[in-house]
């Protein structure tokens, strides 16, 4: 049964971030609120932690995670990020988007997609998840909490709960309803950036113009 942290949903309590960090950092799973819905979460440099998300998540290695970054000098690390690209990203995060950009060799092979050597990068905008990063020693990997079977994502502790209470280490609840839709995804492995997911993250401003081509599995 998983560990359960109410936390403040504005101000969160530094001390179980860091419980909550601490466990992550030793190999746990756990559910956590972000500005798009819930979504299960474990270090990146974890293999059997990695492992058993995608096992629970019904995933397979040719199938996108997640990085959740803390801001975009850390999101460097992770991509390859040319001056166009780091001025729309500067401008819509951080925020409900996952971008998927060329990996680097910081990324393990095992969470980059073995065929096109890209990775999918977040930078949430949710204090919940900022406050996790702040204690977590790298970055987190992540997929939306919606398994095999399950409608749409999960929104909330409870649900979350009811979900996967028996198959992850932690569920943070800041008792509150996260939106209902995972986030936008816009793949920029090519010249041009697409969006191949529509989601959380409104396509206004400077993603207006950026293509559309929706995929029905990422």
């Amino acid at each position: 049964m998983a560990q359960l942290f109410n936390v403040h949903p504005q101000n969160p309590q530094s001390r179980l971030c860091k419980q909550a960090a601490d466990l992550i950092n030793a190999g746990g799973i756990a559910a956590i609120p972000t500005d798009s819905c819930y979504a299960l979460v474990c270090h990146l440099d974890d293999k059997n932690a990695v492992e058993r998300l995608r096992r629970l998540k019904g995933i397979s290695e040719k199938q996108h995670l997640a990085l959740l970054c803390k801001d975009l000098s850390e999101l460097g690390s992770y991509a390859k990020v040319n001056n166009a690209q780091y001025r729309l990203l500067k401008s819509v995060f951080p925020g409900p988007y996952t971008f998927i950009l060329e990996a680097t060799k910081e990324v393990p092979k095992r969470v980059s997609h073995p065929s096109k050597k890209s990775i999918g990068l977040r930078v949430p905008a949710h204090v919940v998840v900022q406050g996790l990063l702040e204690h977590i020693e790298g970055a987190l990997i992540a997929t939306t909490l919606q398994l095999p079977g399950m409608e749409e994502p999960a929104r909330s502790g409870w649900e979350a709960q009811e979900a996967v209470g028996n198959d992850v280490d932690l569920i943070v609840d800041d008792g509150e309803y996260c939106g209902a839709f995972p986030t936008t995804v816009i793949d920029w492995t090519a010249d041009e950036p697409v969006v191949i997911r529509v989601g959380a993250g409104p396509l206004t401003g400077p993603l207006e113009p950026v293509s559309i081509e929706v995929q029905e599995e990422l």
